[in-house]
């Protein structure tokens, strides 16, 4: 194993050379491109064995993704903000004619008001689209996604695409230790892609045809089942990463001093860090309180959540985005998941734009949640970080 320090966006590009991915199709956005130039530098420099295809926008290269995944090999493309929105009508091709794609999202604003900072505004709007979808919170999880991401994809039982996606500039252009597998490790831990179908001239097949009333429920019905199966999957992967290399995340979420708790936040992304900052303060203060690292969109763990936090007496969800329903996506998720849970659920937006999230501003956050505890809250979503009053 070697350290090196480096971004998250270097980290993810170790992942792909580790994994010994094939076809790497590629457009320049930021803050995602830092991935694609040290890759291209591996490819260069015959340190990954891989073709580079330049394409003229992510709609191109989401299509060389999905015609390299259905070819049969081990493909990876990464993107951000109007970038992913661009390959939109190829996200929905890849989930169901099964093909395991690798993207990494650095997330980033989009839309009017935009910006380069961070929102996951981006990736929300995605997760309808079929594919699995997770968000990590450090840069050694960003290049540990990437190796799990193919395990759990190209796993015969799910066969879907995955989006890992990470905060953009706070992961991607900041460095921190990380810690590179061995490449035998990685190797005995990933074994070689091995498709359902190939588009082979020997053997003509149609794949992504124009499907009538008669069969396409039913493809959306099996395209659930999938996704709601691979839960069992993801759990297994990161049990088995664990033991190669000693780092568990958790699976479908991580629980984070739970014990006992009376009230606590899901967050996902960087704000855990934060959170679990404020978590450690308040619990050394006798306060009974908990964290849980919400880590993937979908599939979304709601059997799971409302066995974690059945014995809570309030719980707040941390949102970067916003649905424009009066509320961001996670918490409708998540509500929507534990509504037979008798207790406060409040929604907590934040840092949007790439607003900073400060440590008092999750203060006043837990402070919220402990009070909804005892008492009912005085609304159900709450901005933080907002200039001017909450209507």
């Amino acid at each position: 194993m070697v350290m090196k320090v480096i971004s998250a966006d270097h980290a993810v590009a170790w992942g792909v050379r580790l994994a010994r991915t094939e076809v790497i199709p590629a457009f320049p956005i930021t803050p995602q491109t830092l991935i694609m130039e040290l890759l291209a530098e591996f490819i260069n420099d015959g340190e990954l064995d891989a073709d580079f295809i330049p394409a003229e926008s992510e709609h191109s290269v989401l299509s060389i993704a999905v015609g390299a995944s259905a070819g049969g090999v081990r493909t990876f493309t990464a993107t951000s903000s109007q970038g992913l929105a661009f390959m939109f009508e190829m996200l929905y091709a890849a989930p169901h004619i099964r093909l395991p794609i690798v993207l990494v999202n650095v997330n980033r604003s989009l839309g009017a008001a935009a910006g380069i900072w961070l929102e996951h505004n981006d990736s929300m709007a995605a997760r309808e689209s079929g594919w699995m979808q997770v968000y990590v919170e450090d840069n050694q999880e960003a290049l540990d996604m990437v190796l799990q991401a193919y395990r759990i994809a190209e796993d015969q039982r799910v066969m879907l695409p995955m989006m890992v996606c990470l905060d953009g500039f706070v992961l991607s252009h900041t460095v921190e230790r990380v810690d590179l597998p061995d490449q035998y490790d990685v190797d005995s831990f990933l074994p070689k892609f091995k498709p359902l179908h190939v588009l082979d001239t020997e053997e003509p097949r149609v794949m992504n045809p124009i499907t009538p009333p008669d069969y396409a429920m039913e493809m959306r019905y099996q395209l659930d089942r999938v996704m709601h199966d691979s839960r069992q999957v993801i759990a297994e992967v990161d049990e088995l990463f664990g033991e190669k290399f000693g780092r568990r995340y958790g699976g479908l979420f991580e629980e984070y001093r739970m014990e006992r708790a009376e009230y606590a936040l899901m967050a996902l992304g960087t704000a855990v860090t934060t959170a679990r900052s404020v978590v450690d303060e308040l619990r050394e203060r006798g306060e009974k309180v908990g964290l849980i690292k919400l880590r993937f969109m979908r599939p979304f763990p709601g059997e799971e959540l409302l066995a974690a936090t059945g014995q809570l007496k309030a719980l707040g969800v941390f949102d970067r985005s916003i649905s424009f329903n009066g509320f961001g996506p996670v918490y409708t998720e998540t509500k929507a998941a534990l509504h037979s849970l008798d207790i406060p659920i409040t929604d907590h937006i934040g840092g949007l734009g790439g607003r900073d999230l400060t440590m008092d501003e999750m203060r006043e956050i837990f402070a919220m949640l402990k009070s909804d505890a005892v008492k009912d809250p005085q609304r159900q979503v709450y901005w933080h970080g907002l200039r001017g009053p909450q209507l």
